[in-house]
């Protein structure tokens, strides 16, 4: 037998299930719409909340840092990879952010990487929401750190379970959570976390990929949106999703900032962002400096969208934030409401198994402040089309029925 059937197999297996996930491919610069294998639809599963992706002044500011720097740094930033962008990105991320300071890396995912095993390791315990991301999950296992998993955003259970645990000899305690949920658009509840680590002297820190340029005074994120400046000691962000570019961020208090730039292994042995990148990030967090526009235009569409979508009928699960989860159930009626959609002109993605629990298929839709009124018009006419042929819906709110 071939070394290598088991993945025949199992690929055979994730297609039988409607499972094995297909790349499309883009064609044309991120907005509200975008050339996808061939064909332009509208853009409903992106992450780009504040339609930043493609916005000028990031562009020429990129460009500006390529003719005065080049493109790659080349190094580690403890060799020969830490720029003056570098610096002015994390000075100007701080003021942001309200944090003592702060430490850039080369993604959200790398940030996770980069912390919890800095923080924790043999000998301690971390207490994790049992929905946080999978760089969460992965961090953690790398510190090689107990996990235990709590319920979903339950304060009360999280407290048991660090009061069960809290009798065994652990050197550490962290508590790590999403700050928004990436599948289900809920938030958590940072305050009751906040006590409850001040209670038990554990360390808090939260992911708030999600939250960037969505939650808080513009867009400052849940920290901000909670008022709980200096309460918690980690934070970690994204650069990659509203501020359109890529990157992430841990801010926080800056013993533990200074900490990560000796021991955070992503920053360590992985080479810094790109010249290009940096600049588009820096000019990103200043026009939010500037001004809270854009995200009081993804806030107005958001609730737009989703009333409407509500009166037609859908679920859209505990959503509190432009995620939207339209929860369809089986793999198989996500895929084809998702292939319903794309035939109508709206592109908006399955999401399955693994990346959601069986019997949870859902298509995600995620809201931008560049959709105009127009978009979101022709995207529920779309929803409430596709949802009656699937019969997911019974109800009709609009005039034009034509299939």
């Amino acid at each position: 037998m071939d070394k290598l059937s088991w993945i025949s197999e199992s690929l055979r297996d994730l297609k039988k299930q409607g499972l094995l996930i297909n790349l499309r491919v883009i064609d044309s610069p991120m907005g509200p719409k975008i050339k996808v294998d061939e064909k332009w639809v509208l853009n409903f599963c992106s992450n780009n909340y504040l339609g930043l992706a493609n916005d000028p002044t990031l562009k020429n500011e990129a460009k500006k840092a390529i003719d005065e720097y080049g493109i790659g740094p080349t190094a580690v930033r403890t060799i020969a990879g830490t720029t003056i962008l570098h610096l002015e990105l994390e000075k100007r991320l701080a003021e942001f952010k309200k944090a003592e300071a702060v430490i850039s890396l080369q993604s959200g995912f790398a940030a996770n990487l980069a912390t919890v095993p800095a923080l924790v390791g043999e000998g301690d315990v971390i207490f994790s929401d049992e929905l946080n991301h999978a760089s969460i999950i992965d961090a953690c296992r790398l510190s090689k750190a107990e996990v235990v998993r709590y319920n979903h955003c339950d304060p009360k259970d999280l407290e048991e379970k660090i009061a069960t645990n809290k009798v065994r000899p652990y050197r550490r305690l962290l508590i790590i959570s999403d700050g928004v949920f990436s599948m289900n658009g809920d938030i958590a509840p940072l305050p009751e976390l906040v006590n409850i680590a001040e209670k038990y002297d554990a360390l808090l820190m939260v992911d708030d990929a999600h939250g960037e340029g969505v939650l808080g005074a513009s867009g400052r994120g849940i920290v901000d949106h909670f008022n709980l400046h200096g309460k918690v000691d980690v934070e970690v962000g994204t650069m990659s999703k509203a501020f359109g570019v890529v990157g992430g961020y841990v801010a926080g208090r800056k013993l533990i900032i200074d900490w990560l730039r000796q021991r955070a292994r992503p920053f360590l042995f992985s080479s810094a962002m790109t010249v290009p990148d940096t600049a588009a990030c820096l000019a990103a967090v200043k026009i939010l400096e500037k001004s809270d526009n854009l995200v009081k235009k993804l806030w107005k569409n958001t609730k737009y969208f989703k009333s409407r979508m509500n009166e037609l009928g859908f679920n859209l699960g505990m959503s509190q934030t432009p995620i939207t989860p339209v929860i369809l159930g089986e793999a198989k009626l996500a895929q084809e409401f998702s292939k319903k959609l794309f035939d109508n002109g709206v592109f908006a993605t399955a999401i399955v198994y693994p990346t959601v629990p069986l019997g949870t298929a859902r298509i995600r839709v995620m809201m931008s402040a560049a959709h105009s009124k127009d978009n979101l018009e022709f995207a529920l006419e779309v929803f409430e089309k596709v949802g009656r042929k699937l019969k997911v819906i019974k109800r009709s709110e609009f005039t034009n029925t034509s299939e």
